[in-house]
């Protein structure tokens, strides 16, 4: 029987060569249901990386497979339905939050998923965050509220591969603790994440040093 594909796999991945912070000829892999968090100076192309993969920026040269298939502009659109991505500083748009909540499950790709909006007053529980911000206007959230909500919304799409990018800089202890053990829970999610907070260190399988740059 053969082995299954890795959830995302990089080969020789070049990205900005001959600008200053970039990288060239980076390869990893990452295996279903692993979680690995990249590390290392600012400015030297990790948020690019998490980029790449979701298509949103197009390398020099290299190969991104996720599950096995390329990363191209003919599979992308397809590939991301099988990704969620946070963002450091998420954008939220405006509006109230529970709409913003409810926004996703209006396209065609999730409708099936609608359900899973009931587990949002559990899961603002464990982050720590009252129910009654779902009537909050977006523009009055925090920097850490804005993080967590962004989280939750990528869970309640049942993604298999999870994309982040510095998910706890803008929380203390108690609230970056109470992210690592939500995601701790979350069986056979693959999670590719960047992170300088030792407490989010501690959820990783792996831990990977970025390059410092070409």
């Amino acid at each position: 029987m053969p082995e299954p594909h890795p959830a995302i796999e990089i080969s020789n991945l070049s990205v900005g060569f001959g600008e200053k912070g970039l990288f060239r000829n980076l390869s990893l892999k990452v295996a279903e249901g692993e979680r690995v968090v990249i590390t290392g100076a600012s400015g030297t192309g990790k948020s690019t990386l998490l980029r790449c993969i979701l298509g949103f920026t197009v390398p020099e040269s290299g190969e991104i497979l996720v599950k096995g298939t390329p990363v191209t502009g003919e599979t992308v659109w397809r590939l991301r339905t099988q990704m969620a991505y946070v963002p450091q500083e998420p954008e939220l748009g405006e509006g109230l939050l529970s709409q913003w909540f409810e926004q996703p499950f209006s396209f065609k790709a999730n409708i099936h998923l609608k359900g899973n909006l009931k587990r949002l007053p559990e899961l603002l529980q464990t982050l720590s965050l009252p129910t009654d911000l779902l009537d909050a206007d977006l523009g009055t959230l925090s920097g850490g509220e804005k993080q967590r909500v962004a989280l939750i919304a990528a869970l309640l799409l049942d993604r298999e591969i999870l994309l982040l990018d510095e998910p706890t800089s803008a929380l203390d202890k108690e609230n970056s603790l109470a992210v690592v053990s939500l995601l701790r829970s979350q069986k056979g999610l693959t999670i590719l994440s960047v992170s300088h907070d030792p407490h989010f260190l501690d959820l990783a399988d792996s831990v990977i040093p970025f390059p410092s740059g070409g």
